[in-house]
């Protein structure tokens, strides 16, 4: 029997505010990592691990549950994601130690990292063609405010009521699981296809990715999305530590983020104005190409109004490339292998979100310049642009099977 339908504006609206509390957890742990270097006298290498344990649950949620939501359904999927991130998040602000804490991070790592795609995945099937990926990009535009609740959190309450109470507030998102169980429906596409299909075996899914139909869409997206999270982790993450490294204090590096965050929102709108105008494949190389010349930019800058200036670009063109994104991956599947495809790849992704932080910290304690390592990150932005124009194909007008 099928549910009832979601209006486009609804679906995006309650999906959103899943999303929208996901990026206030992951924006809230750059701030954490800021004040647990301090509290518990961490070294740059051991504040990296924080971060990339986080992307290793996240690669491991991606994958695993874009495969479940194949099986059981995008909606009971999501929910769990919601559940288990907000969970650990909870756990994690009791801790007293480094240990217990990356651990809990792996977990809530894995609930991230499974609801971002399942949710793409889920609007995609659900919204008009000629709106789809204009509403997909405006999903990942909670993104941008679930990080600009975590500033203005971190901002005002971390130095004033320490990082626990700032993760008990992003583990109250638990009750938001609660109303997805009756305020959500199930995916129309995909109540169709198993009323009546049997549901594909998981080997069969994973070995469809690699058929010559999908091989070179599965190859590019591993490879965009491998170096989109690495750059973006690497970058994002430390960016509150890096401006106290610049010589900023702990609460003048907040104010100067929040700042900085407030330029995602735009980046979102006017990627999700162009994406249904020159197609995703364009507007995700144009961004990814403007996010590689803010890198750089960011690496070399050093007065605060350059600084500002750059970070400001950067946040603006990074996060509309994620958007166009996530609406450009779930596109290049059918349905039966949908949820199977795009987590892959966002797991994929994650490994480089594990290496990202890694990374910056190991070369920040060798003394390593900030020009290199944000150049780094513009040298794996190119290659994701590279890749795109060359192996990506255009899907914006493309009808969804059901």
């Amino acid at each position: 029997m099928l549910q009832k339908k979601h209006t486009p504006r609804s679906l995006l609206f309650v999906t959103g505010l899943a999303w929208l509390f996901d990026a206030m957890d992951v924006g809230m742990l750059s701030f954490v990592i800021a004040a647990l270097k301090t509290d518990w006298n961490l070294n740059e290498i051991q504040l990296g691990w924080i971060g990339s344990v986080s992307s290793i649950g996240m690669a491991f949620g991606a994958i695993f549950f874009g495969i479940l939501a194949d099986r059981i359904g995008r909606k009971d999927v999501l929910i769990m994601t919601l559940l288990v991130f907000s969970v650990g998040t909870g756990l994690s602000a009791l801790t007293t130690g480094y240990l217990a804490f990356i651990i809990l991070r792996f977990f809530v790592g894995a609930g991230l990292g499974g609801e971002l795609p399942v949710a793409s995945t889920l609007v995609s099937e659900n919204v008009p063609v000629e709106s789809r990926g204009r509403t997909v990009v405006l999903l990942e535009s909670f993104w941008a405010g679930g990080w600009l609740v975590a500033a203005i959190i971190s901002y005002f309450i971390i130095p004033t009521w320490g990082w626990r109470i700032a993760l008990l507030i992003s583990a109250s998102t638990a009750f938001y699981a609660l109303y997805l169980r009756y305020g959500l429906h199930e995916s129309q596409s995909y109540v169709k296809k198993h009323v009546i299909v049997k549901r594909p075996k998981i080997i069969t899914s994973l070995k469809e990715l690699w058929k010559p139909k999908f091989f070179r869409a599965t190859l590019m997206l591993w490879i965009v999305w491998f170096m989109v999270v690495f750059s973006y982790y690497g970058m994002f993450l430390w960016l509150p530590s890096v401006l106290v490294l610049k010589g900023h204090s702990m609460i003048h590096s907040f104010g100067y983020t929040l700042i900085m965050t407030l330029a995602q929102l735009p980046g979102y709108f006017v990627a999700a104005w162009f994406v249904e105008r020159l197609g995703r494949k364009w507007v995700l190389s144009i961004f990814l190409m403007g996010t590689a010349i803010s890198a750089l930019g960011f690496g070399n800058a050093t007065g605060i109004s350059s600084i500002l200036i750059f970070g400001i670009l950067l946040s603006f063109f990074n996060l509309g490339a994620w958007g166009t994104l996530y609406a450009y991956s779930p596109e290049q599947y059918p349905l039966a292998i949908r949820g199977t495809g795009t987590g892959i790849a966002a797991g994929v992704g994650r490994i480089g979100g594990v290496l990202g932080p890694l990374m910056v910290g190991s070369l920040i304690s060798r003394g390593v310049s900030f020009t290199v390592i944000f150049g780094i990150f513009c040298a794996s932005i190119i290659i994701a642009v590279i890749t795109i124009v060359f192996w990506g194909r255009e899907t914006m007008g493309k009808v969804l099977d059901e």
